[in-house]
C-alpha cells in the first residue's frame, strides 16, 4: 500500500470490519459487556475506544517492525518461543470455532429473517467467502470498504432516532448488574477482540509496511469502533427489557423504524460476512506459512471444517466460547501493553 490517507482509510475499514461480528451487529455483545451495567456504559465504552486506538495500532506497528507475516510470528515474539507455540495452537482451535459461530449466524439470518433454508444460507456464505479469501488482501479490503460505511450510517440513523424519541435517558440508565465486572468489561472486550483480530491485522500491517499509514489507520479504525459502540448502546438503552432479546438491535428497528428493517437485515449479514471472511483469511495465511501447501486446498479444507462445526448451532457456541476466551485474552492484552 502506498503512503496516503486512502490507504489509512482502507486499513481502518478492515480493522472495523474484522472487530464487528455477529454479536456486535445483533447488539448482544454490547448488552453483555456494556448496556446491562447502566450509566457507566458510556464511560466504559470510551475506555474501550482508547484501548482500540492505542493497542490496535500498537499491535499492527509491532507486527510491521518484526516483519511478522502471520499471528504465529507475532505471538512467539509476544509470549516467547515455547509459550507462543502453545498460544498459537490454542488460537487455531478458537479461530476455527469462532468461524463456525459466524457462519452459523449467517445461516440464522437467512432462516429467521428471510425465510430461506439454513443450509442454503451457509452454502451461499461459504461460496462468497472463498471467492473473497482467494483474492487475498485486496478482496478483504474491498468488501470492508463497502460494508463499513453502510454500517456507520445505519447505526447513526438509529441512534439519532432513539435520542429524538427518548432524549438523553441513556445517561441515567439503571444498571441490571453492579460491581467490579462493569469496570473490567472494556478490558475483557478489547482483549478478546484484538486477540481474535490478530490473524487479519498482522498480515495487513505487513502488506501496508508503513508506520505512517498504520498509525492513522489504527486511530481512524479505533475511533469508528468507539462511535459505533456508543450509537448502538444508545439505541439498545431506549428499548424496554433489552436484556431479554437475542437480537436487541432488530427489536429497536422493528419498534421505531420498521421501514428500515429489510435494510437492517442486509447490514447485519454484511457484518457477519466480513467476520467470516476475516477469520478464514487469517487462518489460511497461518496454515499456509506452517504447512507450505496450496492456499486453495487450505481454504477448501478450512471451510469444510467450519461448516461441520457450524451444525452445532449459534447459541450454544457463542454462550460458552466467548466469555472463556475473553478471560484468557487478558494475558494477551497485558503483554501487549508492557511490550516496548
Amino acid at each position: 500500500m502506498r503512503r496516503s490517507w486512502l490507504s489509512a482509510f482502507q486499513i481502518a475499514a478492515v480493522y472495523v470490519g474484522t472487530i464487528v461480528g455477529a454479536g456486535f451487529a445483533t447488539g448482544k455483545e454490547i448488552v453483555q459487556f456494556f448496556t446491562q451495567f447502566g450509566w457507566i456504559a458510556i464511560i466504559t465504552i470510551l475506555i474501550s475506544g482508547v484501548l482500540f486506538i492505542w493497542l490496535g495500532t500498537k499491535m499492527m506497528i509491532l507486527s510491521n517492525r518484526i516483519n511478522a507475516s502471520s499471528y504465529k510470528e507475532f505471538n512467539e515474539h509476544l509470549f516467547g518461543k515455547a509459550a507462543g507455540t502453545f498460544v498459537n495452537l490454542f488460537m487455531l482451535v478458537i479461530l476455527i470455532c469462532v468461524g463456525a459461530v459466524m457462519l452459523s449466524g449467517a445461516g440464522a439470518v437467512f432462516e429467521e429473517q428471510l425465510g430461506w433454508s439454513y443450509q442454503i444460507g451457509l452454502f451461499i456464505t461459504m461460496l462468497l467467502s472463498v471467492g473473497v479469501v482467494i483474492l487475498g488482501v485486496k478482496g478483504l479490503v474491498g468488501v470492508n470498504v463497502i460494508v463499513v460505511p453502510v454500517m456507520i450510517t445505519f447505526s447513526l440513523i438509529i441512534a439519532g432516532n432513539a435520542i429524538m424519541d427518548n432524549g438523553l435517558s441513556f445517561l441515567s440508565l439503571s444498571p441490571l448488574k453492579e460491581g467490579i465486572k462493569g469496570w473490567l468489561a472494556p478490558f475483557m472486550y478489547v482483549s478478546f477482540n484484538l486477540a481474535m483480530a490478530q490473524p487479519v491485522l498482522v498480515p495487513l500491517a505487513k502488506e501496508a509496511n508503513d508506520d505512517w499509514v498504520i498509525k492513522r489507520g489504527g486511530i481512524i479504525g479505533g475511533g469508528i469502533l468507539c462511535f459505533i459502540l456508543i450509537t448502538c448502546h444508545i439505541s439498545i438503552a431506549s428499548l424496554p427489557s433489552f436484556q431479554v432479546f437475542e437480537i436487541p438491535m432488530a427489536e429497536v428497528v422493528k419498534l421505531s423504524m420498521l421501514s428500515f428493517f429489510g435494510f437492517y437485515v442486509f447490514v447485519i449479514y454484511g457484518e457477519i460476512f466480513t467476520s467470516v471472511v476475516s477469520d478464514i483469511f487469517g487462518l489460511q495465511r497461518q496454515l499456509e506459512s506452517m504447512l507450505g501447501i496450496s492456499k486453495y486446498l487450505i481454504t477448501i479444507v478450512l471451510v469444510s471444517i467450519i461448516y461441520m462445526i457450524s451444525q452445532i448451532g449459534y447459541g450454544s457456541l457463542i454462550e460458552h466460547l466467548y466469555p472463556f476466551f475473553g478471560y484468557v485474552s487478558m494475558v494477551f492484552l497485558l503483554l501487549l501493553i508492557i511490550r516496548k
